[in-house]
């Protein structure tokens, strides 16, 4: 390790204020030994770089100006000070991801009446299992769950904890029959695990997840997202989410049906380089920081001025680019019949924006949708509230969905229906839905027993918008299908066009912003059940930036660019109603 003359004279200044990861260290490190090493800094630093241990090293400050010095060995992921416990992927250890981990376990607490108790019952716990260290696999995951009689909502929690810097991630699924103690939302803080690579996700990728997860711990579960296109150029607002981003949490909330649960994971593997010792010390060092007062938030965004808004592409270019496309479906020798183009538009506040209020507003009107949170630590946050399910799996039973054609709400009961009847019958919207549910229904037929359809068509209503759908079910031949199902699947004709290649082709010749997780696969992997979202109505929030507001809108033959650009507004509407855009024109970038 290299320290200049100005951090080791800065490190000598702070000798005292040196925090130190204990957690990592061997236990045969006493207290005196500690302190020893501790009045020399230089041969301190060095006494551990030796050490087998993963360390982390944060120096403050001596003032404003100047910058923290954070050191780290085994070139493990950290971000000012915190942690990352451990990536889970496996490079060059094709045989080692077949094996799943040695102990997969759950392991359930009296119930307790509020979350402040909940919290106080796993420190006794953790602090027990730290005792008594009483597994002695080389890889595992437990779970430690803790009812609560008190129903606590999931995103007022992770709220609670917006002062962490830690990956976090939310998960709502779509409005099912009440049920007491049916899961409704999981919040997470930390990473127990975390899976994340740049290169495009595949089976091994796949196989590394499914080692820490068991049908015997259903609610054991991965959280994460998948780019749209993992060929394409990362921009930087995308970098910390690699290719796919996946994690099982390290803190848990789950809001049920009637109640509430807290919970906590603990997973290792030593040939992954992180012991029982790291992972079990790595959640003390977060729950020490997780906050047990949840104060419910109102579900009102604060009214903000907008600087200034930027649409990529602008009104012109749109018009250029969707022309561009029907020109090519036109053509006698195309096999191009539908190409989904998107737009990015950048908006600048006054103030910062808070993604959990944004996604706390969108959950208000988030009826029959999911809604979901993926923030990698010191990165944007990934939110979204979207209708479409990519596909479901129970066992071995699995449905999809087909989602095309948009049309708004109508004002009254009989311009709505008047609105509904026009999609039902419009020829356009009839070509763009049938390529998407027929793609999907060949996807699955190529890996089911047996593949229905029911509705074949029929109007989906949201709050502010309405849609064709239809639902297809089918029976996988064995669970290993999983992979082959969410890799055939996305993207989807109706996020992407048909054939698929062509319509990627075209879109990473005419977008000129990076998609990201946008429109991309976001949901969750268990044990005996996955569930997947198509990204879709979504936004990328970043601090002192503001937001990138995501939009497409399918083309084929008979569309017309002016109307896909007023269906963009209507499908951005519920981010750009949370913000007021009544600054003085000359101080907006109109690029209409």
């Amino acid at each position: 390790m290299f320290i200049s003359s100005s951090s080791s004279s800065l490190l000598q200044q702070h000798t005292q204020a040196i925090i130190l990861s204990l957690s990592f260290l061997p236990p045969s490190h006493a207290p005196s030994q500690i302190k020893q090493l501790m009045a020399t800094p230089h041969k301190w630093l060095t006494h551990l770089t030796n050490t087998k241990y993963n360390t982390s090293i944060f120096v403050p400050p001596v003032s404003k100006k100047q910058q923290p010095i954070c050191f780290m060995h085994h070139h493990r992921p950290v971000c000012q000070g915190c942690y990352l416990s451990l990536n889970g992927c496996i490079d060059g250890q094709q045989h080692h991801a077949r094996n799943p981990v040695g102990t997969i376990e759950t392991r359930t607490l009296p119930p307790v009446a509020s979350p402040a108790m909940a919290m106080f019952s796993l420190n006794m716990a953790i602090s027990q299992l730290k005792s008594d260290q009483p597994f002695c696999t080389a890889s595992g995951i437990v779970r430690l769950q803790v009812p609560i009689e008190e129903q606590v909502e999931a995103i007022d929690w992770l709220q609670s904890q917006s002062h962490l810097l830690l990956p976090r991630c939310y998960f709502s699924g779509r409005e099912q029959t009440p049920c007491h103690g049916n899961l409704v939302s999981v919040a997470g803080v930390g990473s127990a695990v975390f899976f994340c690579r740049s290169h495009p996700f595949s089976y091994w990728d796949w196989r590394s997840i499914r080692r820490f997860l068991s049908k015997r711990c259903p609610l054991i579960r991965s959280y994460g997202a998948i780019r749209f296109n993992a060929k394409a150029k990362v921009s930087s607002e995308w970098q910390a989410f690699g290719s796919f981003y996946f994690m099982i949490p390290q803190v848990e909330f789950n809001e049920l049906e009637g109640g509430s649960m807290l919970t906590t994971n603990i997973a290792w593997d030593n040939a992954l380089s992180w012991s029982w010792e790291n992972a079990i010390n790595a959640l003390e060092a977060t729950l020490c920081k997780v906050s047990s007062s949840i104060a419910k938030f109102h579900r009102l965004a604060p009214p903000t001025l907008i600087l200034s808004s930027h649409n990529i592409p602008s009104k012109v270019a749109w018009d250029l680019a969707v022309n561009r496309a029907l020109q090519m479906i036109k053509q006698n020798n195309s096999k191009l019949t539908k190409v989904v183009l998107a737009r990015s538009t950048r908006v600048v506040p006054t103030t910062d924006i808070d993604p959990l209020k944004w996604l706390a507003c969108l959950k208000v009107e988030g009826e029959n949708a999911y809604q979901f949170f993926l923030q990698p630590p010191n990165a944007p946050a990934f939110i979204g509230n979207t209708p479409e399910q990519l596909f479901h799996r129970k066992w071995l039973h699995i449905t999809s969905e087909a989602l095309a054609g948009t049309r708004a709400r109508g004002a009254s009961l009989a311009l709505d229906r008047q609105i509904e009847l026009d999609l039902l019958t419009s020829p356009k919207d009839d070509i763009e839905f049938t390529i998407v549910r027929e793609t999907i229904r060949r996807k699955l037929e190529a890996v089911c027993e047996k593949v229905v359809i029911k509705p074949k068509k029929m109007i989906r209503k949201l709050p502010r918008i309405q849609h064709l759908f239809a639902q297809l079910a089918g029976r996988l031949g064995r669970e290993e299908d999983e992979f082959e199902i969410l890799s055939s699947l996305h993207p989807s004709p109706a996020v992407c066009g048909f054939p698929t290649e062509e319509a990627k082709f075209l879109i990473a010749e005419t977008e000129v912003f990076d998609r990201g997780m946008y429109a991309g696969p976001v949901g969750w992997f268990g044990g005996g059940e996955s569930e997947f979202a198509v990204g879709i109505r979504s936004a990328l929030v970043e601090k002192d930036v503001g937001a990138l507001i995501y939009a497409g809108t399918g083309i084929v033959e008979g569309s017309n660019p002016y109307l896909e650009w007023d269906e963009l507004e209507l499908k951005t509407s519920q981010f750009s109603k949370l913000v007021k855009l009544d600054l003085p024109r000359r101080q907006k970038v109109d690029c209409k």
